[in-house]
């Protein structure tokens, strides 16, 4: 299937990127209930797939109507990464592969980001990957690997003449991580110097933020990071806001503790209830930062260990 068909009727497709430790399928799920249009999993690593490591089983776990969906890999040996990727597509609508996480255990091993320095490696990944998997294969990175190294259109280029059916660029070089200002010119750039697809990330914190980088840049495609953590409505509103011209109001109080008790059930149907409740802390800060009382509402959240007690909080908090 043809990357575009994905997303047939659907003029500028809102996708939910990929973060480890947040994008769970319970969280994905969610997101596609409130407008996105696809989700991608957690990142997995190419040689834990070979290795058949214990934890990827749970990273690949996905739902039926979670598509379409893809499977996001990294790793640093063509090869490999082909032959393990053919291993898993047929579960999935597409593969992507990391070439932007910043993380230094990652970047160590010549992973992730650091992949950005070494373009003609990153080529033979695309173009090992494209001719052994039937499914379209896209690639996420970053501006450059830091201000000496600001190379997104050339190595766009470079992705698109290796099989690359669709990019996502991300405003900010490696060394940023998430810090200062994402420069959606690189991406306006990006867009120019390609003729595949290209979704914009970074800095999408508001519907008005989404309308903006879509005038600024040209994408074709609007990927939500950070800013759905806590936030799953915000797809709903940036459609709302692009294609009515609405501007959505905040989901209220009642909203966001509804919203909470439903994610822990989600992820108590797959997991035993402890883990699924410690789970929801993080989700629990997310969900109600900025309102009254949120930090007392966050400290009780770490005592919480039960659906029950889940409950209780919720009550509090709607009554706060």
């Amino acid at each position: 299937m043809n990357f575009n068909e994905l997303f047939a009727g659907t003029s500028i497709p809102l996708f939910l990127a990929p973060m480890a430790g947040v994008t769970d399928e319970t969280f994905r799920l969610i997101c596609r209930q409130h407008g996105a249009d696809v989700c991608v999993t957690e990142m997995v690593s190419a040689k834990a797939l070979y290795y058949k490591n214990k934890n990827t089983a749970e990273l690949l776990y996905h739902r039926e109507a979670e598509h379409p969906i893809g499977v996001q890999i990294f790793g640093n040996e063509p090869e490999l990464m082909a032959e393990q990727a053919a291993q898993i597509e047929e579960h999935f609508d597409f593969v992507d592969v990391n070439m932007g996480c910043p993380v230094p255990k990652v970047v160590k091993n010549h992973e992730g980001s650091a992949l950005m320095l070494d373009p003609e490696l990153a080529e033979r990944i695309i173009s090992a990957m494209t001719a052994k998997l039937k499914k379209p294969v896209t690639v996420k990175f970053r501006k450059g690997f830091d201000d000496a190294h600001i190379n997104a259109p050339e190595f766009a280029k470079r992705m698109e003449a290796a099989g690359a059916a669709a990019i996502a660029i991300h405003g900010r070089t490696r060394e940023q991580y998430y810090s200062g200002q994402a420069d959606w010119n690189i991406i306006r750039k990006v867009k120019e110097s390609v003729s595949i697809p290209v979704i914009g990330n970074g800095d999408i914190k508001t519907p008005q933020d989404a309308k903006r980088m879509l005038a600024e840049t040209g994408c074709d495609g609007l990927m939500i990071a950070r800013a759905a953590r806590g936030n799953p409505w915000i797809f709903d509103q940036i459609r709302a806001y692009i294609y009515k011209e609405e501007t959505p109001s905040a989901p209220d109080v009642v909203s966001v503790a509804e919203m909470i008790l439903e994610h822990a059930r989600g992820l108590m149907e797959t997991r035993r209830e402890d883990t699924a409740i410690r789970m929801m802390r993080k989700h629990i800060g997310w969900y109600t930062a900025g309102m009254k009382h949120s930090a007392s509402i966050r400290r009780m959240s770490n005592t919480v260990s039960t659906y029950t007690q889940l409950q209780e909080l919720c009550s509090r908090l709607k009554n706060a």
